[in-house]
């Protein structure tokens, strides 16, 4: 097929093992005219921007010629309905799994038996070649593979390393052992930490090769696991959708019914009803009832917004309480929820992709351990020693190189990193979310619930002269407890938890709702609301009813104004400081009096601001970033001590300011909680999501922290790059030994357990070093840094 000029192609890219087959297929596709392409390990896909008239299958043989596969991906769904997994890919990890099972328990006996030389029975050699061939041959073939392509295109990585070591190894093995004397009865490695020439034919290297082979699988398999999250934002935000919905149809006397049908079979045009609880199904508007929807989901705000006859609506927002009837006018692939899904998708196929450590220094280390082995060969021959010594010292090269330190610098440095986060509330997705710590400098802050708590609660109580102030809640509460409405629940849940005459502060308030929660507090545990009679919902300007003999108004000041209520200066006033402040105002009324002002806001978490504090101690500039008014956003900001705020912005525009941000030149980090927040999350160079928030967020970002608390962002950033450092420095010992050692190869000094036990020196090294991550203290729970 032909692509049109000036438009873009994703590609699912398979084959890839590693970062730099990204970047030799990225490389690959650059070079043909006019197209520029992006090629991310993590997603497995390729975002292709082409200007001019392109052959889609001239794309795909370029990633074929490269030794990969490539295929156009299917649409994903629009219905509420995600795709499905590919089975190839569960297949993948599932066979990876099996590989590293196996090699594990074949390895184990063949070091311990290599490594415990009373462990040597008579003719122990051949059950150590028993167990490890299959391990050498069968699990690490994936190694082998990769080796093949990177031959063939002239590149050399971790695989090209781990295959030629293990492969030397192993076929050195079986020359001593089936022409050597390392195959006779009673042969032992007994240790010896003398440096001399021996004969190469009585050595065997199984141990070595089996136990790379192990190390490496495990942490790629760790890797692949978390590589399959990486489309999950996306399923996750499809699934958000309604699965079905009650359409009117007329029938044949001319009456209206509900006939519920699946999402997939709306079409624009088509009226739905939506009652109160439910999802709305697609984009539409309102045709008939009014109501408060909770649009958190697109704005990212507590507050719901009070809708009426046409309004429009979002798919997948709530309606939170009044029956409403909807015309859809977007469906399918244009609604803005899949309009969401295709930002995630982008950002992260257009996300940079970190280059693993271990494939640089690789790509470097595998040319020069091939040169010298080739050079220790020909010197050894062109000296007129035998061939047998001269080989000895060339393959001692190569197995004096394998990597086994290496194979446990990055897993080992990850497992403890990534367990002790995982013990401190802090979940780390993969190796590469590592290094973008490292160079993180902006931190870019979602305003509600991941600085503020997320919900509405009272923050204040504001009676008339004469009025007490107890009185007024306890009333306005009692009305409010019967409206869905969220707004209504919070004064309803403050008025239930107060004590007497006298309202609970708003720390109190939010202490029992966390406890017990609005319903339990309405319930009657604290105070006893009185009832209602003649309860009214006013169409979005709030309630009316009678309580214990008042004829109360609750609501907005044109609720008040309908009754030629006129609420006094001093009132006014406080109401419109309130306002400033980012509160929403309810006014109470009774008896034709105004009687006072309820405010009622989305609270500072106590902790943001030793957060906020923290991270620019860490170097990192705070940024705060809103859908709400910049009024709002500003006090906030303000409360938890910071001075850049980007306000009144919708998710794609999230994305816009990350994006202008990077281009800023900047290296940006996004905290946020919402589905609002995914696109943006996965833009940044790091996402990290509140684990209090929702499960579309938490699969887009890199890291997730379990606790609602800002300073475990810090945290993160803190253990990150300490976990980094960990590996930067396990994979300096890892070569180091190795670099160390090879000259002694090279001259045919190599003594096997000597070899061996350096070997086991660096191993133990890399891990001790690893291990000293389980210090790691958290500021959350120790108040200060570690």
């Amino acid at each position: 097929m032909t692509i049109a000029a000036q438009t873009s192609i994703n590609l699912e890219i398979g084959g890839m093992t590693c970062a730099s087959c990204a970047m030799r297929i990225e490389k690959k596709l650059n070079k043909i005219d006019g197209v520029t392409a992006t090629v991310n390990y993590a997603t497995e896909k390729a975002q292709v921007a082409i200007a001019g008239d392109v052959d889609a299958a001239r794309l795909i043989t370029e990633v074929e010629n490269a030794g990969y596969t490539a295929v156009v991906p299917k649409a994903p769904k629009a219905d509420g309905d995600a795709d499905a997994e590919p089975d190839a890919e569960s297949l993948e990890l599932r066979t990876l799994r099996h590989r590293l099972i196996g090699s594990i328990v074949l390895s184990v006996p063949v070091i311990l038996l290599a490594m415990i030389p009373p462990l040597q029975f008579p003719n122990w050699q051949w059950l150590s070649l028993a167990l490890a061939a299959p391990v050498i041959v069968w699990a690490a073939w994936p190694f082998h593979q990769a080796a093949w392509v990177n031959l063939r295109h002239g590149a050399a990585t971790m695989d090209t390393l781990i295959s030629i070591g293990t492969s030397a190894a192993f076929l050195w093995s079986l020359y001593a052992l089936f022409f050597g004397t390392a195959g006779m009865t009673g042969m032992t490695h007994e240790f010896s930490f003398t440096i001399e020439r021996s004969d190469g034919a009585g050595n065997i290297y199984l141990e070595v090769a089996a136990g790379v082979t192990m190390f490496v699988l495990a942490g790629r398999y760790f890797e692949q696991r978390a590589k399959r999250t990486a489309g999950a934002a996306l399923r996750a935000l499809l699934e958000m959708g309604a699965k079905d919905v009650a359409v009117l149809r007329s029938s044949a006397g001319g009456d209206r019914t509900e006939v519920r049908i699946p999402i997939a079979e709306l079409r624009v045009g088509d009226e739905f009803v939506v009652r109160p609880g439910e999802k709305i199904a697609t984009d539409g508007a309102i045709v008939s009832g009014a109501s408060a929807v909770d649009q958190s989901m697109v704005t990212g705000e507590a507050v719901p917004v009070d809708v009426g006859v046409g309004d429009a609506v979002t798919g997948a927002t709530v309606n939170a309480s009044g029956r409403l009837v909807v015309r859809a006018t977007r469906v399918g692939a244009d609604t803005q929820l899949a309009q969401m899904a295709r930002l995630v998708e982008q950002a992260q196929t257009g996300k940079a992709d970190v280059q693993r450590l271990a494939d640089r220094i690789s790509g470097i280390f595998v040319p020069i351990v091939l040169v010298i082995a080739v050079v220790a060969l020909s010197a050894w021959l062109l000296a007129g020693f035998p061939a047998s010594a001269a080989f000895t010292a060339a393959v001692a090269v190569l197995i004096i190189a394998c990597p086994c330190a290496l194979g446990l610098a990055t897993p080992t440095a990850l497992l403890v990193g990534t367990g002790r986060g995982a013990q401190l509330g802090i979940l780390i997705k993969g190796p590469e979310v590592l290094e973008s710590t490292r160079r993180v400098d902006t931190i870019v802050l979602d305003k509600t619930g991941t600085v503020t708590e997320g919900r509405m609660s009272v923050v204040e109580v504001v009676p008339e002269a004469g009025t007490d102030a107890g009185d007024l809640l306890r009333l306005a509460g009692a009305i409010e407890h019967a409206s869905e409405h969220p707004i209504a629940r919070a004064i309803a849940t403050a008025a239930a938890s107060g004590s007497g005459a006298s309202p609970l502060n708003p720390a109190q308030v939010s202490q029992v709702v966390a406890s017990g929660g609005a319903d339990a507090a309405i319930r009657g545990t604290r105070t006893e609301l009185p009832a209602v009679e003649s309860f009214e919902n006013l169409e979005g300007r709030g309630v009316s009813g009678v309580v214990e003999g008042r004829a109360m108004l609750v609501g907005r000041e044109s609720l008040l104004d309908d009754w030629a209520i006129r609420p006094s200066q001093t009132l006014l006033d406080a109401k419109a400081h309130a306002e400033s402040s980012g509160q929403t105002v309810v006014l109470v009324a009774w008896d034709g009096e105004a009687r006072g002002m309820i405010a009622v806001a989305d609270e500072v978490k106590a902790t943001s601001a030793a957060a906020v504090e923290s991270m620019k101690a860490l170097g990192l500039t705070p940024i705060l970033l809103t859908g709400d008014n910049t009024a709002a956003a500003q006090h906030i900001a303000a409360k938890v001590g910071i001075s850049e705020v980007i306000a009144e912005v919708l998710p794609s525009e999230k994305v816009d300011v990350i994006t202008r941000l990077q281009g800023e030149g900047k290296v940006v980090a996004m905290v946020g909680d919402g589905v609002n927040d995914a696109p943006a999350l996965a833009q940044a160079e790091l996402g990290m999501a509140m684990g209090t928030g929702t499960d579309v967020a938490i699969e887009a970002s890199d890291i997730t922290l379990v606790r609602g608390d800002l300073r475990a962002a810090s945290d993160a950033v803190r253990l990150s790059r300490r976990t980094l450092g960990t590996i930067k420095g396990n994979l300096f010992w890892a070569f180091a030994y190795n670099a160390a050692a090879i000259p002694l190869a090279a001259l045919g000094l190599l003594n096997p357990m000597l070899a061996g036990a350096a070997m086991a020196f660096s191993s133990v090294f890399v891990v001790g070093n690893s291990l000293r991550l389980r210090r790691f203290r958290s500021q959350v729970t120790t108040g200060r840094a570690s």
